[in-house]
Formats: structure tokens, sequence, C-alpha cells
């Protein structure tokens, strides 16, 4: 008896709206990677992207507990000598909620070819608007 391999192209992906108001940000992070990744289909396979595509809504409403507003710092280097910026938490929740989303849900995909393409299936708006009616998306209570 042979198992059972799905194809990558012939897997149907779904589309799914996550409503982030009033959502921990770790915990909403882990479940929509959960979902690009593929981890709640039956047919889930580690060396394929069969996840589904993730539209996250009313990003700039989302929680973050303890003193991660104040203490937590992002970091990235430019590449140029004295190139390092930090953005705390607060600042970007304030003037970037959706990169704020976006960064806590890439960070918990796979840092690897599949990871890449886990990561264009996320969509984030800060708004309870987004252009994505048309895929007839799913919402999913989280």
């Amino acid at each position: 008896m042979k198992s059972f391999i799905p194809a990558g192209k012939d897997a149907a992906k779904a589309w799914r709206v996550v409503d982030a108001d009033g959502q921990v940000l770790g915990r909403l992070a882990s479940r929509v990677a959960r979902l690009l990744t593929g981890k709640d289909k039956p047919s889930y396979t580690p060396f394929l992207a069969l996840g589904d595509h993730v539209v996250v809504i009313n990003a700039a409403r989302v929680r973050l507990t303890g003193k991660k507003l104040t203490s937590k710092v992002y970091r990235h280097h430019t590449g140029y000598p004295g190139g390092l910026r930090e953005v705390s938490a607060a600042d970007l929740l304030a003037k970037n909620p959706e990169k704020l989303v976006r960064e806590a849900v890439i960070g918990m995909l796979p840092k690897t070819k599949l990871g890449r393409i886990m990561r264009k299936r996320l969509r984030v708006y800060g708004g309870p608007e987004h252009p994505h009616q048309a895929q007839k998306p799913v919402p999913l209570g989280l």
C-alpha cells in the first residue's frame, strides 16, 4: 500500500479572514502561522505549501500584554556604518500596525523557500475593510 502524497498544484487553497480586534498579538500570530503552513488540514505535508490565504483585518486594534508596548524594540540594520534603526512596539502600532502583525506572523513561519511562499499568502490591513471580497473569504473566529 502506497502512502498518499497530495500534489501541491491540485490542493484547494481557501481564503480566510481573521479579525484581530482585541486579540493578543502572539496568540493571533501563532494561529495565523498555523493556517498559512496548512497544519490545520488533514492533508498536511511538511515539504509542500498547502496552507490557505489569510487576510487579517483590524490590525490596529491588536493587544500587547505586559510591558511590551514600551519595552519591546524592533531593530534592523541598513547596511551602512551606524545604520542600526530601532522602533518601539508602541510607535510601530501607532504608525504602521500592519507591519507589527506581519513581523509577528513571519517570525513564526519557517525561514526557507516554503516560508517565503507562505509569507506571500498573508495580507494584513489596519482597518475592517479589505479588497478581497471577490475571493469569498470565510470568516474565522479565533
